[in-house]
């Protein structure tokens, strides 16, 4: 089953200089949206995402698949773990899993 980078959020604990560094270094259009979240344009056909406050720097990448449930499930018979579970938060309906070394994939439905 094929999956699209198609969003990322990259993480840390000074989300105001995370959110200028990117729009200074690499010209991404910021757009704050509260406390701790603001989403990012990048140029081009590259995929977009969000600069997110967090304890910790990260980054997660968000990969599109036609069917949560499937590709859930595929993660675990692969190795992987799941972390939370197909979620409908309102606007789009996503899971967050871990590939066998522990790196957090963002699932999320076409």
């Amino acid at each position: 089953m094929p999956a699209d980078v198609a969003h990322f959020d990259l993480f840390g604990p000074d989300d105001a200089g995370l959110q200028r560094f990117y729009a200074q270094a690499l010209g991404w259009e910021v757009d704050a949206k509260g406390p701790g979240y603001a989403l990012v344009t990048t140029p081009g056909d590259g995929p977009n995402g969000a600069l997110v406050a967090g304890e910790r720097p990260g980054l997660v990448l968000g990969v599109t698949v036609d069917d949560i449930e499937a590709a859930v499930a595929a993660v675990v018979e692969a190795g992987g773990t799941v972390d939370t579970h197909p979620t409908d938060n309102g606007w789009v309906v996503k899971a967050l899993v871990r590939d066998p070394a522990g790196n957090r994939l963002s699932l999320i439905q076409r």
